[in-house]
């Protein structure tokens, strides 16, 4: 395997910005320092003034596989991951089949293996007919488990009280996060018809989930984890007004964590004008104050982690009116970018990211210290990035199976120029080398 010397770079971590050195052999970091000699290394990367980050644990894709591969597949889909700096991906559990059996997580697994351009984990989905297999998939390599509150892709139905008293009951004696997208089944219904009543406008959609939606969902999950020591983890927080849901229960000692997303920080309501359905996703595009206290909250540490909720769709089923067309869009190769830009132009420490991108995603999962981390003993994943180059984000860059974004056209700050996976280099200046090398990764456990 290659050996690797990244020289003279600026490293960034959760404490501090570094100008190191760090040498990869056998696919680990062996060594970090400063001056370290470059004998015996095959090759040199020089990363004078270039940004050295871990490469990006994105704990929050749905590429797809199985069932659904005419949205997109694994094979696109991670290659637009590691193009965008994603050296793993955690792997949600809505396909068709559903991850809900041991057996169907480890068929999911091999399906993956062979078209994988990054590393994966599994995480399987929980509902009121599989509670009793909470231990069996976990064993089988699960790194954590997905809850729906609400209705989405998948048509998933939200368990009742009593087998989500038992899933954060196995949560906490497992010591397992369960993700949760928390967005009140029946209070989403009543204000969609409401919503429906007034037309097509797609702005509309933002009024179909209104903030108090995810407010009462966080409420429930977190009364419940009060009383079992359960882990919720809440996926795509989109209002203030449930972030703060999530930190009152911490102040109540609820062991409970909380992810949001890159576009909800970028974009806004005047969006919805401009992009139409592009941009529908659930829970919805925000904008206004809300997108501002958010990315205030992101720069000020309130977040435990951001993932890209990468969920694309077809041309089509992204084109119709804002009530039948498909919630969700494709985020995995932007996300990266879109977080650098933001911290670059000073809207949140540079810090912020391979905390909230890397450090915090592998230690919430199961996967730290080797990923997530420039640690010796750790996997040789890094992201070099030159935060001195602008770029424009176009179809001919995206990789996925589609070619649509809201970010088209959008010109950033920071381009990702080189992404070494386990002491491969899978980009190189910017392109695919064509290194399809990525594994299934399981939790550690010590």
């Amino acid at each position: 395997m290659t050996s690797i010397l990244v020289r003279n770079g600026l490293v960034i971590t959760s404490t501090g910005i570094y100008q190191l050195d760090v040498r990869i052999e056998d696919g680990l970091i062996m060594e970090i320092g400063r001056g370290l000699p470059a004998s015996g290394v095959e090759e040199v990367i020089e990363a004078r003034g270039h940004y050295v980050l871990p490469g990006v644990v994105d704990e929050h894709v749905h590429m797809r596989e199985p069932g659904l591969e005419y949205k997109d597949d694994f094979e696109h889909g991670s290659k637009a991951a590691v193009k965008g700096g994603v050296t793993t991906v955690i792997e949600h559990p809505n396909t068709i089949p559903p991850v809900d059996t041991p057996s169907r997580l480890r068929e999911k697994a091999e399906i993956l293996k062979p078209k994988a351009y990054v590393d994966f984990a599994l995480t399987g989905v929980l509902h009121d007919g599989n509670t009793h297999l909470f231990e069996d998939i976990l064993a089988e390599g699960a790194v954590g488990f997905k809850v729906f509150m609400g209705p989405t892709t998948g048509n998933i139905p939200p368990p009742s009280d009593s087998s989500l008293y038992e899933i954060l009951s196995k949560s906490a004696k497992h010591n397992t996060r369960i993700m949760f997208h928390a967005e009140d089944h029946a209070l989403v219904v009543y204000f969609t018809e409401k919503a429906r009543k007034l037309g097509e406008n797609p702005i509309l959609h933002r009024d179909a989930r209104p903030p108090v939606t995810e407010v009462y969902s966080i409420a429930k999950i977190a009364t419940i984890a009060k009383y079992t020591g359960g882990k919720p983890h809440i996926v795509h927080v989109s209002s203030i007004d449930a972030l703060e849901a999530v930190m009152n229960a911490r102040k109540l000692g609820v062991d409970i964590t909380a992810e949001t997303c890159p576009h909800y920080l970028v974009l806004g309501e005047e969006d919805y004008s401009k992009y139409g359905s592009l941009v529908k996703v659930n829970p919805p595009i925000r904008g206004g104050i809300q997108r501002e206290k958010l990315l205030e909250a992101v720069a000020k540490g309130y977040f435990d982690a951001i993932g890209s909720d990468h969920a694309p769709h077809t041309p089509e089923e992204k084109s119709k009116s804002i009530w039948e067309a498909s919630a969700g869009f494709a985020g995995v190769q932007t996300m990266l970018p879109l977080m650098l830009d933001l911290a670059i132009r000073g809207f949140t420490p540079l810090t912020t990211i391979p905390k909230l991108l890397s450090e915090n995603p592998a230690k919430l999962f199961k996967l730290w210290p080797f990923k997530g981390s420039i640690l010796p003993g750790a996997n040789g994943d890094l992201v070099i990035v030159d935060p001195n180059t602008e770029f424009v984000i176009t179809p001919e860059w995206l990789e996925y199976k589609y070619k649509i974004s809201p970010f088209i056209g959008w010109r950033l700050k920071g381009r990702v120029k080189h992404v070494v996976l386990r002491g491969s280099i899978v980009v190189r200046d910017g392109e695919l080398t064509g290194v399809k090398t990525g594994v299934w990764l399981k939790p550690i456990t010590k």
